[in-house]
Parts: structure tokens; sequence; C-alpha cells
């Protein structure tokens, strides 16, 4: 596992030419594969939020070790009063070293420019996420029985930015 101390975490918007990389290992992680993601719907739904001007992010960890890390956040899209964090992942290699805290960081600095809400679904079976943002000062404001996958409770959370 590389070494938090002497990592250096870059955040950057995310670009074109960044998407299939990212596309590549996300399909492959079981929680990406158990809603049925393939490469082809990943880089489609990624190249869409980028043409949407919504807030994607990649993380670097150095000029040579790109895309280790990404979020998707939907401006305005939380009933008209906050941002949505669609999705946020860290390549499993690089799990647990910050980046994903990086990542969520860059989210709410964004959000925090017209918002003073930010929210999120996280998968009932997924308690790893939900400690995750626990520890960021989210909480649970919410249960959507079968919103996604008909077996799984998604759970709503939300995060007041300070003002």
């Amino acid at each position: 596992m590389p070494d938090q101390n002497t990592m250096h975490c870059i955040i950057r918007p995310m670009q074109s030419q960044d998407v299939l990389s990212i596309a590549t290992w996300m399909v492959n992680i079981p929680l990406w594969q158990r809603y049925g993601m393939t490469l082809s719907q990943s880089e489609s739904m990624l190249h869409k939020g980028l043409e949407a001007n919504d807030w994607l992010f990649a993380a670097d960890i150095s000029s040579r070790l790109l895309n280790v890390g990404f979020a998707w956040a939907m401006p305005g899209g939380a009933f008209g009063r906050g941002a949505y964090l669609r999705l946020i992942g860290v390549h499993p290699e690089w799990a647990g070293v910050g980046i994903g805290g990086a990542l969520l960081e860059a989210v709410e600095t964004a959000a925090a420019s017209r918002f003073r809400h930010i929210f999120l679904l996280v998968s009932d079976f997924n308690h790893e996420a939900q400690r995750f943002y626990q520890r960021h000062g989210y909480q649970q404001a919410g249960a959507l029985n079968g919103f996604v996958l008909p077996e799984v409770i998604e759970l709503l959370y939300w995060k007041r930015i300070p003002v």
C-alpha cells in the first residue's frame, strides 16, 4: 500500500481524455459490477457529465500516476437546493490513503460557492462508504427502497456546508 505521508495527491478537473482510463478500472470494482456497470456505459456516463458541465474531478499522484480516483457531482441536482454527489471512486491500489477525502473536499468546495447543502446516495450494504461519509460530517437523512436495484436500499446522506 502506498504511504500516505509521502504521497501528494493532485485533484483537478476531469478532461475527456481521462474518461477511458477511469472507466477501465472503475468497472472492475465489485460495487459497480453489482450495479451492472459496463465499460461503454461508464464511458458514456462520464462523457455526458462532462458535456453537461457537471463537476467532475480526477485525482493524480504525480505526472506519471494519473486517474487514481474521480468524483462526479451535479450542481443543483438535489432538490434545487444543493449539489448531488453522483459518484466517487478510488482505484483499489490507492484506497485508504486520503484520495477519497481529497476528492470529497473538492466537491464540497465547488458546492460551497453556490449551495449550503450536499446530498448523496450510498448502498445499504456499503458499510465502508457509510463510515467514510459519517467521518466527513454527513448524516443519514432517509432511505429509498429499491431505488436503483430492487434488492438494495439506497441511503440518502446529507451535509450542511458551513458558511
